[in-house]
């Protein structure tokens, strides 16, 4: 079996290179020459564990190819998956162009029966769009191709998206023909041997189910946040209390840890598109729209603690933050709320020194000289007034606190990740303060 891969940002990489592990010939196309041969020379253009690895290897086996020529790739493909990306419009709906455009050049080229699948994030609704522009392509050409369309979208955790997609908890499916159905129980039969669903739907409810499923998420994490505001006002321990309703099975212990707010690729701009379609279609989504609203004043609350423990003044305050990346394990910092913290500390008169164990190239590239970006974390430290956890990286988890003590100017810590123990950290002699849990400054 062969299959197209077409975009090769976060989710086409994880996908096609998956896919070839399991021997199945695939080729990612990108029209980003300079990526196409960086990959082909085994640099990549994203962090994600294992990838290099396992990309090396399938290049190795002759499984998994790059191409930036997608007309050259595309015969004797069964399904061409589309991955490109959907980035939101100012209005915050998702821009479908690069989407569409690639519907469009599948149709000017497929000479045999092809099963387009829309891997990218997209609104309910697009797959009609995507078989429109296929199908106008195709007579354009005045050509008769069969081909179908279909929904496959991807619930990949960065820094986790191998396992997640090798062992998926679930495999969501939208098509309209049994003879797409029957090329995607072929393609993710060994997806499927160890008992892992591929659940079939009709395409809107497959489009559909992704974007529910990232806003059910984001919400959990704005719920808890909200609830770890009200714990530090009212006296209560946002921990304890998580763990006291995390153990319900109905709730459940994931996504129900209190910290300064989601970031990332995904929810942000999924939150915005779900929301906009609902305005489109004259539903007022509010619990979404809360949801969004408490994220983004999330951001700021380590901001206001430390403004608060320095009584105001912030001019001419060193800042040392640990973690730029939205969460560990990647490099990514769309939407992270280092980028928000930064811009006010800055704009207060403060300076800032940073270190990530994997986003420095992407810090470097956003911020340039506007931070001091330092290759260790303890270097971060040196004249520094306070240190702000903003990433929870496991090796921040038992660093050396004699250290950190030594070399801040105030041995102050603001956890957003609330990753150290209270008492601890007053037992070593801190000035400490993290979420929901009443510290008075």
């Amino acid at each position: 079996m062969k299959i197209v891969v077409v975009g090769t940002g976060y989710v086409g990489l994880v996908t096609g290179t998956c896919f070839a592990e399991v021997g199945i010939n695939t080729v990612c196309v990108d029209i980003d020459i300079p990526k196409i041969e960086n990959l082909k020379k085994g640099i990549l253009p994203i962090y994600e564990p294992g990838l290099d690895t396992m990309i090396h290897r399938n290049v190795e086996k002759n499984r998994l190819h790059f191409s930036t020529d997608l007309q050259s790739v595309l015969s004797g493909a069964e399904v061409v998956f589309i991955a490109v990306g959907t980035p939101p419009d100012e209005d915050g709906s998702a821009d479908l162009k690069h989407v569409l455009g690639v519907a469009t050049e599948v149709g000017h080229y497929i000479e045999d029966y092809t099963l387009v699948v829309t891997k990218s994030t997209v609104p309910v609704g697009t797959a009609v769009k995507v078989k429109k522009a296929i199908g106008d392509a195709l007579a354009a050409r005045g050509v008769n191709v069969p081909f179908d369309v279909a929904s496959n979208p991807e619930f990949l955790k960065e820094g986790d998206a191998i396992d997640d997609f090798m062992k998926p908890d679930r495999i969501v499916v939208g098509l309209e023909s049994e003879r797409a159905e029957n090329v995607m129980k072929q393609l993710y039969k060994p997806f499927t041997l160890n008992g892992h669903p591929v659940i079939f739907m009709d395409i809107p409810s497959a489009e559909m189910t992704k974007y529910a499923a990232n806003a059910m998420l984001a919400t959990k994490i704005s719920f808890m946040n909200d609830m770890a505001n009200l714990c530090e006002i009212m006296g209560a321990n946002v921990n304890l209390v998580r763990k006291g309703i995390g153990s319900d099975s109905r709730i459940g212990n994931k996504f129900i840890y209190p910290g300064i707010g989601y970031g990332g690729s995904c929810f942000p701009k999924d939150v915005k598109a779900l929301i906009k379609t609902a305005d489109e279609n004259g539903y007022n989504l509010r619990v979404l729209k809360s949801v969004e609203d408490v994220n983004d004043d999330q951001k700021s609350v380590l901001y206001n603690k430390v403004v608060k423990y320095f009584k105001g003044n912030l001019t001419g305050k060193t800042i040392a933050m640990w973690g730029l990346s939205f969460k560990p394990e990647t490099d990514d910092m769309r939407e992270a709320p280092a980028l928000v913290l930064i811009d006010k500390f800055l704009a207060a008169g403060a300076s800032v020194k940073a270190y990530d164990p994997a986003a420095m190239e992407e810090a470097e590239r956003r911020l340039g000289s506007k931070v001091t970006l330092v290759t260790d974390a303890y270097d971060a430290l040196i004249d520094a007034d306070c240190l702000l956890i903003i990433t929870e990286w496991k090796e921040f988890r038992a660093p050396n606190f004699a250290l950190i003590k030594e070399r801040l100017r105030t041995p102050v810590v603001f956890d957003g990740r609330n990753i150290y123990e209270l008492a601890a950290m007053k037992a070593e002699g801190f000035d400490y303060y993290c979420i929901g849990i009443d510290t008075e400054i």
